[in-house]
């Protein structure tokens, strides 16, 4: 196995971890950012406020994206299992 081979797949593994947690990031950035705003202008400096509706919301996002999610997942295990297969084979 060539280092540039290994270099390759280690930067298609990386980016496909962003491209599958970037719905759930953004989602959550957004709900926190709204919460955040809220708590400000109500002074309302309660902890439980930030917190539930951020893991409802990442947990709505994994059932809305979780089937292209794993699609994703799918082809990227798909294309490194066929670029071993070619490498060693």
């Amino acid at each position: 196995m060539g280092s540039e081979f290994v270099i390759r797949i280690a930067g298609e593994a990386v980016y496909t971890v962003l491209k599958a947690s970037a719905p759930m990031l953004i989602i959550g950035l957004v709900v926190g950012l709204i919460i955040s705003i809220f708590q400000a202008t109500t002074q309302i400096q309660e902890q439980t406020l930030a917190f539930v509706p951020k893991i409802v919301a990442v947990l709505l996002s994994i059932l809305i994206f979780g089937p292209w999610i794993l699609n994703t997942l799918v082809d990227f295990t798909y294309n490194l299992l066929n670029n071993l297969y070619k490498f060693v084979g």
